[in-house]
């Protein structure tokens, strides 16, 4: 008699598990190339629904996420199938009392190992999301929007790999309620309601958040190249009752001439951040919010002062280096432009090593000389003599 094959083997701990109410999570990983490019990962929980029992299917990819709900033997159904098939070379079963791994090899072979676990509360976990869900937030944990974008699921908690966006949506709302106070940005009775853009908003996580703080008090619309992201997100939109938010696509233009009282660019690449701050000083925006992304530009440029050639000589401290002056200089040019600015972490560097915020809040007074003669010097020291920003508000850097 043929002994059962390790896919056999999963599918027959599965089984019980999702009849008898044991699955606490499954995730199917390492996709086969053929079957879709973009595919990273697929994370399956059990949900309550009002229909009874399914299971949520939550397909990774690069640049979006989709969910599904399936009835179990529907659901069974299709995991064997992608098992099978070959979709997915790796699987992970979760339960209170074992952990199951299927894996599949670079010889072809599929071997499972099982693990028991004597303490099965730390694999559910459920207090501890209770205990997030207790915290004082602006933006509730269980909001459908956050479900709807595969933040949080059906009972409030992030989803598998999103707790850090979880994080960094309630703590870049708190950042913004902070700077619209700041900045004396506010609705005001019988006025028309805030214009806000996020540009190179991408699957729109922070606009949801920006939409969901301000409500009908603004007008909120999101900027983003990628078409499939764009219908996503006005999607999602509708689907949630957001009547005054939407989402156009297009690149970001530094020449933008519709009126703004807020601009937000968050990890737009190299000089787009620039072109970002351009168009929201065009546009009059009072408050701009920024975190830049990658800086090009100004390390290809960048010249060691002699007392610093020896250290820039290793890469490391070049890149840093150059992240600096390019920040620099954009703070400096906002100043130049009638901005107070303010650098600070935004985030925890566990996150994401690109934690970094520029707020400027715009000014009636008179911009002194001496700042553009500042700013002139801080360039020439670094060589720096070409700057996209600098290009945009017209400010020579060198000559």
């Amino acid at each position: 008699m043929t002994a059962p094959s390790a896919p056999d083997r999963f599918l027959a701990l599965l089984q019980p598990a999702v009849e008898q109410g044991t699955l606490v999570k499954l995730t199917l990983g390492k996709p086969a190339p053929a079957a879709d490019p973009t595919l990273r990962n697929l994370f399956i929980r059990p949900v309550a629904l009002k229909t009874g029992p399914h299971l949520s299917f939550l397909w990774r990819h690069a640049t979006r996420d989709i969910t599904k709900n399936h009835p179990p033997a529907e659901a069974l159904a299709e995991i064997e199938r992608l098992l099978r098939d070959g979709t997915f070379g790796d699987a992970h079963l979760f339960t209170p009392r074992q952990t199951a791994q299927l894996q599949t090899h670079p010889d072809g072979r599929r071997t499972m190992r099982i693990k028991t676990t004597n303490t099965p509360a730390a694999v559910a976990a459920p207090a501890a999301a209770t205990h997030d869900r207790a915290k004082s937030r602006l933006l509730p944990a269980d909001a459908p929007w956050l479900r709807a974008l595969g933040v949080t699921n059906d009972r409030g908690h992030p989803r598998e790999g999103m707790a850090a966006k979880f994080r960094q949506i309630q703590k870049f709302t708190e950042l913004l309620q902070s700077l619209l106070a700041e900045s004396g940005v506010r609705a005001t009775e019988n006025a028309p309601p805030l214009r806000v853009a996020d540009m190179g908003c991408g699957k729109g996580y922070l606009t949801f958040a920006t939409a969901a703080l301000l409500g009908d008090t603004a007008e909120v619309t999101g900027i983003e190249r990628r078409p499939d992201l764009v219908e996503l997100c006005n999607r999602l939109a509708g689907d949630n009752g957001f009547s005054r938010l939407r989402f156009e696509l297009g690149d970001i233009a530094p020449d933008r001439a519709d009126p703004l009282d807020v601009l937000i660019a968050l990890h737009a690449c190299d000089t787009a951040t620039d072109d970002a701050i351009a168009a929201g000083i065009n546009a009059g925006a009072r408050l701009i919010v920024l975190s830049p992304c990658c800086h090009k530009e100004v390390r290809r440029q960048l010249t060691a002062p002699a007392i610093l050639v020896d250290a820039l000589s290793h890469g490391i401290f070049q890149e840093r280096q150059a992240e600096f002056v390019t920040d620099a200089l954009r703070a400096q040019l906002l100043e130049c432009a009638g901005y107070h600015t303010k650098v600070f972490e935004f985030i925890s560097p566990d996150h994401t090593a690109k934690n970094l915020m520029i707020a400027a809040i715009r000014h009636l007074q008179p911009v002194p000389a001496a700042t553009a003669d500042r700013l002139r010097a801080f360039a020439v020291f670094y060589g720096i003599r070409e700057q996209r920003l600098a290009r945009h508000l017209g400010i020579a850097l060198a000559g």
